[in-house]
């Protein structure tokens, strides 16, 4: 969405993430970008050369913090000193939102350093949304989740992923990074239509979208961060924006990764998606203050009818 509390009232525009073949090109060039997205636990640390680098990034540019490990969907309870961690961090880059995914990955304090889909239960949605809240209350700073690539499904879910996933941002009274490539992969995967999801979830809690590449093989598609972006995909960002207006946009891109030019070029294509929505909103709301005036100048009308007894 536009700015909203889910995203800290902030209004992004389009943006990619840092990575360290990138460095020295940003920090010698200064190359005008909307903002950064950073993984959490890079920079989670107590000193050297990340931070050094975070600090000189942070004094030109906006960052966003982007985590791939609270695990809001496992069993065990959350870590004190991660999430301690991660509001040093945060109040270090001044993050108007935190985002992680909606999935689990460890077991009994063991990590799988993998982002693994969760069932699709009731009893699902509670944990989660519990511990959604638990970080929101703990960080003071929004907490928004986001959906991941799936390869394979629970026989005892009871209801989609984007109902689950309306369930759990509802309960946890936080918001969506919407990632519409993962939307298409799992779609695919799971032969079900990727436009239903994107129009089923809550666009008023859409607070960052994620669009990237994708590989296909035989049997199914991957999420490998690794291609451009695919027509198929653009369409779904299309028809995100259309619902959720011109909404923050991040460009992952996490292998084979090219020049720093030939990524942020990429990213950019989503400008003219969101000016389309911009513009849709503007003729919304003229169109709506056109109505309403045009509604007042009838009942004033037809209350000066009333007043002069009908006669002119």
């Amino acid at each position: 969405m536009p700015p909203n509390r889910f995203n800290g009232f902030t209004d992004y525009g389009v943006g990619i993430g840092l990575r360290i073949p990138h460095y020295q090109h940003i920090l010698s060039r200064k190359p005008v970008v909307d903002w950064f997205e950073i993984i959490s636990e890079n920079y989670m640390v107590d000193g050297g050369r990340p931070l050094e680098v975070l600090d000189q990034i942070l004094e030109q540019y906006k960052v966003v913090q982007h985590g791939v490990s609270m695990y809001f969907g496992s069993a065990d309870p959350l870590s004190r000193e991660h999430l301690n961690r991660l509001k040093t961090l945060a109040r270090r880059t001044k993050t108007p939102w935190l985002s992680d995914h909606l999935c689990w990955g460890s077991v009994d304090g063991r990590y799988t350093h993998d982002l693994l889909p969760m069932p699709y239960t009731w009893e699902a949605v509670e944990v989660t949304a519990q511990k959604i809240r638990q970080v929101q209350d703990f960080t003071e700073t929004p907490v928004v989740v986001e959906n991941v690539s799936s390869y394979a499904e629970f026989h005892v879910s009871e209801m989609t992923e984007w109902q689950f996933l309306t369930e759990v941002v509802e309960r946890a009274d936080c918001g969506i990074l919407l990632d519409v490539n993962n939307i298409y992969v799992s779609s695919q995967n799971h032969t079900f239509d990727p436009l239903e999801y994107v129009n089923f979830v809550p666009a008023h809690r859409v607070a960052q979208i994620h669009i990237a590449g994708h590989s296909k093989f035989e049997k199914y598609i991957l999420d490998t961060h690794d291609h451009p972006v695919l027509p198929a995909v653009w369409k779904l960002y299309a028809r995100a924006i259309e619902r959720c207006g011109p909404t923050a946009t991040l460009l992952e891109w996490d292998d084979n990764i090219p020049s720093f030019e030939d990524v942020h070029a990429e990213a950019l294509k989503a400008n003219k998606f969101r000016k389309v929505a911009a513009e849709a909103a503007a003729d919304t709301s003229i169109a709506a203050v056109e109505a309403a005036a045009t509604g007042l100048i009838k009942e004033n009308a037809e209350r000066e009818l009333v007043v002069t007894g009908g006669s002119r």
